[in-house]
């Protein structure tokens, strides 16, 4: 690549997506270095930035072209260094000028301080707070005075930034085209009324309440009726979200359902209070409408805080399918809860808006009318691509095994499915007709069951959504219901986790003929139905009886053994003791003895001075 102009290589290193290889491509040689340092435009640091300050600023001076920037502090701790603080954002708005996309992640050093020396970054359109707790409104005020060109604005669990001057002039800006706000407790939809001019340049809208939070913020009637008599033009809006919000008639958000006249995507889920006139009103607006979701909750999760509580019939979903032909994605969910709303819709308008729309993408999630009946008529889908069943237990095997003759079916998802089995997978075995088949926590259906049904499967059973459920009891019930004890003992056994087969099985059966006897003495004239179900609960409550046995076992076990560690240990100190008396002992016995070697040395010393002066008498003499 010697031969090749800087421009040439500079693209090809520009065709290379993952930073790690762009990195190490730039350690190969000087002059691909140089390249990558010119042509970088995007940057994710993080934890391992150390110090911060003088690392953002080095990283500043290298890339000097920098357009993008992730910061992100997500899983730091102290041990890891300082985090970026205001000067950090300050040496950041001077080192990089042509600075347009930044995002700041759990920067909890951050303060309005450190956002205010940004409103120098003239050409920042985007900006993404992810848990920035010391950052309030001010902070974005002085933001969006100096960053007149943001079109992109992303507000995720900021707990201290209220709505106040900042929305207003923001709105009379006219930039913004893309807002999102997420569980930000100081925020209702009251507030987004302030945005004024500007609803008519928002292409996409996403709000979500905190759903602890939102009985304190979203049912405030008083914010919400600043939407009255206001023009909220919002004609391109192309996709809009909403969670966990209300929805009143002719206030609120509910004036934008009806305006949306590009809309293509609409998510509405857990919102309180939509009915048939704002879905209609949504679907003969919005003609190019290509995706729809919604999560209905149920009459019984949420208290009746309105005069008009939820009422979703057919009529929207007619009125969606007459009106949307382009609809290519539909989501239903008809409960938070284990059972659906009174009020939700019949396999009928399913059918039919399968049959009027395009539908490319079709997910069911608690859709208990949804039965063998639905599935025979999507046969004749002829856009179906990929169909997911959540918790739809009115399918059986005959329901399933209709899946074979879906024309165009390529992605299968079951969840929660407690009606089907292996058989039902069957005559997909070695066909390879589906690309992709997953199945999650479904009781009857086995890993061996979905090898060879489709060219890509996933597998994963997890059955503790079903212990301590209605739904879970019942699905058990009925299907030990008119059983002996060998066959209820067997069944439990073979269709149980592993932690109840490690039971006795003896013991379970000794217990639950007892329990009968126990019940045909208090009511002969029982059902089979009463007597399983008493059974059953014989049987919980001897598991729990089995499962505690060997718990107290093995603390008095604990016991004793802690109780003889204990008294090792007072012996052990004891002679710990002694052996630290003996050993003082016998030092002052070898400090006496050598202080008496010490005299005696010197009284020898002196001795043979003497003996010498002797001598040496003698000889004078």
């Amino acid at each position: 690549m010697e031969g090749l102009p800087d421009q040439l290589v500079g693209e090809i290193l520009d065709r290379i997506k993952k930073a790690t290889d762009k990195s190490s491509i730039a350690l190969t040689c000087k002059r691909f270095h140089g390249l990558d340092n010119e042509r970088r435009n995007s940057l994710r640091v993080g934890c391992g930035l150390h110090p911060a300050n003088e690392a953002l600023i080095s990283l500043c001076n290298r890339f000097p072209n920098l357009t993008k920037l992730e910061i992100v502090y997500s899983g730091w701790m102290s041990k890891l260094g300082k985090q970026l603080d205001d000067q950090g954002l300050h040496a950041l708005s001077t080192n990089c000028p042509f600075l347009t996309d930044l995002t700041l992640s759990y920067c909890t050093f951050i303060t309005d301080a450190g956002l205010s020396y940004l409103a120098s970054c003239s050409k920042l359109s985007s900006l993404k707070l992810i848990f920035t707790p010391r950052i309030t409104g001010c902070g974005i005020l002085s933001l969006v005075v100096g960053c007149k060109n943001l079109r992109v604005l992303h507000l995720i669990r900021c707990l201290n930034i209220s709505s106040a001057e900042w929305i207003e002039y923001l709105g009379k800006l006219e930039t913004l085209e893309n807002l999102f706000i997420k569980n930000c407790r100081a925020i209702g939809e009251g507030d987004l009324v302030k945005l004024g001019p500007t609803w008519k340049k928002i292409k996409r809208l996403q709000f979500e309440v905190d759903s602890n939070y939102r009985y304190m913020k979203v049912y405030d009637r008083l914010a919400v009726d600043r939407w009255l008599k206001q023009c909220i033009p919002c004609e391109n809006m192309v996709e809009l979200s909403l969670v966990n919000c209300i929805i009143i008639p002719g206030r609120g958000l509910a004036c934008i359902l009806g305006k949306c006249k590009n809309l293509e995507k609409v998510h509405l889920d857990m919102c309180v209070g939509v009915r048939d006139c704002d879905i209609v009103g949504l679907a003969l607006s919005s003609r190019n409408l290509r995706s729809i979701s919604l999560r209905v909750p149920s009459d019984f999760s949420l208290p009746l805080l309105m005069d008009n509580p939820l009422r979703l019939t057919d009529e929207s979903l007619k009125a969606v399918a007459q009106s949307c032909s382009q609809l290519e994605s539909v989501r239903l969910s008809f409960s938070d809860g284990e059972f659906p709303s009174p009020s939700s819709f019949t396999l009928n308008s399913i059918l039919f808006l399968v049959q009027m729309c395009p539908i490319r993408e079709l997910s069911l999630d608690h859709a208990y009318f949804f039965n063998d009946v639905g599935m025979a008529a999507l046969c004749s889908a002829q856009y179906l691509h990929t169909l997911e069943l959540v918790r739809c237990q009115e399918i059986t095997d005959e329901g399933l095994q209709l899946v074979g003759r879906f024309t165009q079916l390529c992605v299968l998802r079951l969840s929660k499915c407690l009606g089907i089995t292996d058989d039902g997978l069957k005559p997909l075995w070695g066909s390879y007709k589906l690309e992709s088949l997953s199945v999650d926590d479904c009781p009857q259906i086995s890993e061996r069951g979905i090898r060879g049904a489709a060219k890509s499967v996933t597998f994963k059973q997890d059955l503790s959504w079903m212990f301590g459920t209605s739904i879970g009891s019942s699905f058990w019930s009925s299907k030990w219901r008119s059983s002996s004890s060998a066959e209820l003992v067997h069944k439990l056994f073979s269709d149980s986790p592993v932690f109840i087969k490690s039971v006795p099985s003896s013991s379970v059966m000794f217990y639950v003929q007892q329990r009968e006897e126990q019940v045909k003495e208090l009511a002969p004239s029982c059902t089979g139905e009463l007597r399983v179900d008493s059974c059953l609960a014989a049987l919980e409550n001897k598991v729990d009886v089995l499962w505690k046995g060997p718990e107290d076992s093995i603390s008095k076990k604990v016991e004793q053994v802690t109780k003889r560690q204990v008294e090792r240990c007072k012996d052990f100190e004891d002679k710990v003791t002694e052996l630290q008396d003996e050993l003082a002992t016998s030092r002052r016995e070898l400090t006496r003895v050598t202080r008496q070697g010490d005299t005696a040395v010197r009284a020898a010393d002196e001795g043979e001075g003497a003996r010498s002066q002797v001598l040496q008498w003698s000889k004078e003499h």
